[in-house]
């Protein structure tokens, strides 16, 4: 209706210069626009909300899943993994499928998917359901990774984008704190139930508890799939598809007219360009030119260093890295949820700084703290893990015939180990102590949780080959491609490393958990926001979508890595050469964002192409 050009003897309204035939759409009032763009940020807030409870409710359901479904430790272990399987090969073909039908079609669907899962999920009664699930969930979240902050970056103004992507980030984080309440509520409740002594009724209401905890993450996605419904294509998209009224049409409910002018001019200039190199007998504009290489590379670059600073490991073995520095298992557990938080309100810092002081400044200053955070807590371990001692060989010789391991750790099973260590152990001997172990069956390497011998509740150390090998190909190759799952079932148990460390002081454990703090606050207030942005703004119109796809593959193949490898460094070498790495790995990170990443605050994605196309 809005392209009608009379209504009711209205005067004539100024012709379209795009199409002359098409009358100008009117432009929003100003207070309306500034109502839809808050509408739009929330909608797509909405999509960053969904992606952390994707990834975070699983913890708190995962207990009384284990206690009431009768799944094995491989099942359970697929039924986690399941999400990162889904979000891999949706994001592989996410560019593909938002260009093919659109930023909004797409962002519904991605809705849709998650709203589906919630009900296949919670109302399951076997494993192939709670997979299937799991997989909708992931395919979810990898559709919703490159489709939302794609969407904002077309869709919002050079004033407020970085906000905007920005606010994604900050809702994916508070999707985690969420998930995590919603445990931390159910957990309470379990508890209650508990103390009422009747073990039926406890086993009933923890199968309740979990499929509750799906449950009640079902609003979010229905206000999304609605709130999508309602918002407008994206003008870029619409532009490209040759849709220039509608495009114009999708601009003037954001923007004055003047601003729409200037963004459809620029749009039109930037297409009229690209076809000339596809008509009239010449090559079209080759994907290797610098217009396309630099941002592609820049973008993959960032996203890669964006992991291989260490987040998701620090975030992962949180508690472990504060047990092992010196804290008890309470304040250990209090130090993630202090972590969480910290996470969650430095990401506003972000959100309200990204517009103002720019994106190179957020991401320079927040590599420059990350930097130095890391060095100071592999500095704090590097004091204590000198002291540390390997005694693999008693720990191995009390390996069960059928291939396990139950070793209770209490003092004097400190007093043993170290004993058989020879003088190193002497050193240590008398003093509290924690230990781990790095154990293997063929390929596939895990590790117990750090147990302390001053902790009288410390259940033994367990481990089984249920907790290690995979159970079936496909967790089997994100665990480790080129393993071979058929030896490692038949495999004997290998204990890699028996570390045994020296408890540090109480004083050693909140520094560590200070710096711990103090990294998570940078990354937040840094990288955490402007990562989503360098995604987005960076890749020309051309390759934007699937450029994303391709830069979050990389994202996701370094972390993986990571993983991979996380815990066979901690075993041989200990957290602080792993934080030193991470250190190491965050200067190339600063030095790209210092030297080399333009600043992008205020430009239209048509002049940010314009810049690297001028070099």
């Amino acid at each position: 209706m809005a392209l009608l050009g009379r209504l009711h003897g209205a005067p004539a309204r100024p012709l379209n210069p795009q199409h002359p035939k098409m009358p100008t759409p009117p432009a929003a009032p100003a207070a309306a626009a500034a109502r839809y763009n808050r509408f739009l940020l929330l909608v797509a807030g909405l999509g960053g909300l969904l992606y952390g409870v994707d990834v975070g409710i699983i913890a708190g359901a995962l207990p009384y899943l284990e206690a009431t479904s009768g799944l094995n430790a491989g099942q359970l272990s697929f039924i986690v993994a399941a999400v990162l399987l889904g979000s891999v090969v949706s994001t592989l073909f996410a560019g593909a499928l938002a260009d093919a039908v659109g930023r909004k079609r797409l962002m519904i669907a991605s809705g849709v998917l998650f709203v589906a899962s919630i009900p296949v999920i919670a109302l399951s009664n076997g494993y192939a359901y709670l997979v299937m699930g799991r997989l909708l969930q992931g395919v979810s979240a990898g559709l919703i990774g490159v489709v939302v902050p794609l969407y904002l970056a077309e869709c919002l103004g050079a004033s407020s984008r970085g906000k905007g992507t920005g606010i994604f980030q900050w809702l994916l984080t508070l999707g985690i704190v969420v998930a995590a309440v919603i445990g931390m509520y159910f957990s309470f409740r379990v508890a209650e139930v508990a103390r009422l002594g009747d073990a039926a009724r406890l086993l009933a209401f923890k199968d309740t508890a979990w499929r509750s905890i799906f449950w009640v993450s079902l609003p979010p996605g229905i206000l999304f799939v609605a709130g999508s419904f309602v918002v407008t294509e994206s003008p870029r998209w619409l532009h490209r598809k040759g849709r220039v009224g509608e495009a114009r049409a999708a601009l003037l409910r954001s923007r004055s007219q003047a601003d729409a002018d200037v963004e459809m001019e620029e749009m039109g200039r930037a297409a009229a360009a690209e076809a000339a190199h596809g008509t009239g007998g010449k090559p079209r504009e080759s994907l290797m030119s610098r217009k396309y290489v630099i941002p592609f590379v820049l973008a993959c670059v960032i996203l890669a260093c964006n992991q291989a600073t260490g987040v998701n490991s620090i975030i992962g073995y949180n508690t472990n890295i504060f047990l092992q520095a010196g804290l008890s298992d309470v304040e250990a557990h209090w130090g993630y949820v202090v972590l969480t938080l910290v996470n969650f309100l430095l990401t506003i810092v972000g959100v309200v700084l990204v517009d103002r002081r720019g994106r190179k400044f957020l991401l320079s200053a927040g590599t420059a703290g990350i930097i130095l955070s890391l060095v100071a807590v592999g500095l704090i371990f590097r004091s204590t893990e000198r002291l540390r001692v390997d005694c693999r060989e008693a720990v191995q010789a009390a390996v069960l015939p059928d291939q396990r391991l139950s070793l209770p750790f209490d003092a004097a099973a400190s007093s043993r180990l170290l004993a058989s260590a020879g003088d190193a152990g002497r050193a240590i001997a008398g003093r509290p102590s924690t230990l781990i172990v790095i154990y293997s069956y063929g390929d596939f390497r895990a590790a117990t949780s750090v147990v302390r011998s001053d902790d009288p509740s410390s259940a033994p150390v367990s481990v089984s080959r249920d907790g290690c090998v995979p159970s079936n190909r496909v967790v089997a190759f994100f665990s480790n491609p080129f393993a071979d799952l058929a030896a490692a079932r038949t495999a004997p148990l290998r204990i890699e490393n028996a570390l045994v460390t020296p408890v540090p002081s109480e004083r050693n454990g909140w520094l560590t958990a200070l710096f711990t703090f103090s990294f998570m606050a940078f990354f937040a207030a840094g990288p955490g926001v402007c990562v989503w942005l360098a995604l987005s703004e960076l890749m020309p119109t051309r390759i934007r979508s699937n450029g994303m796809s391709i830069a979050l593959l990389v994202n996701q193949a370094v972390s993986t890595g990571i993983a991979a490898t996380f815990l066979p460094t901690v075993g041989r070498y200990g957290y602080s050469t792993l934080f030193f790495a991470f250190a190491g790995c965050t200067v190339v990170y600063f030095v790209t964002a210092a030297f080399f990443l333009p600043e992008t605050k205020g430009k239209t994605l048509e002049e940010i192409e314009e810049l690297f196309g001028r070099g």
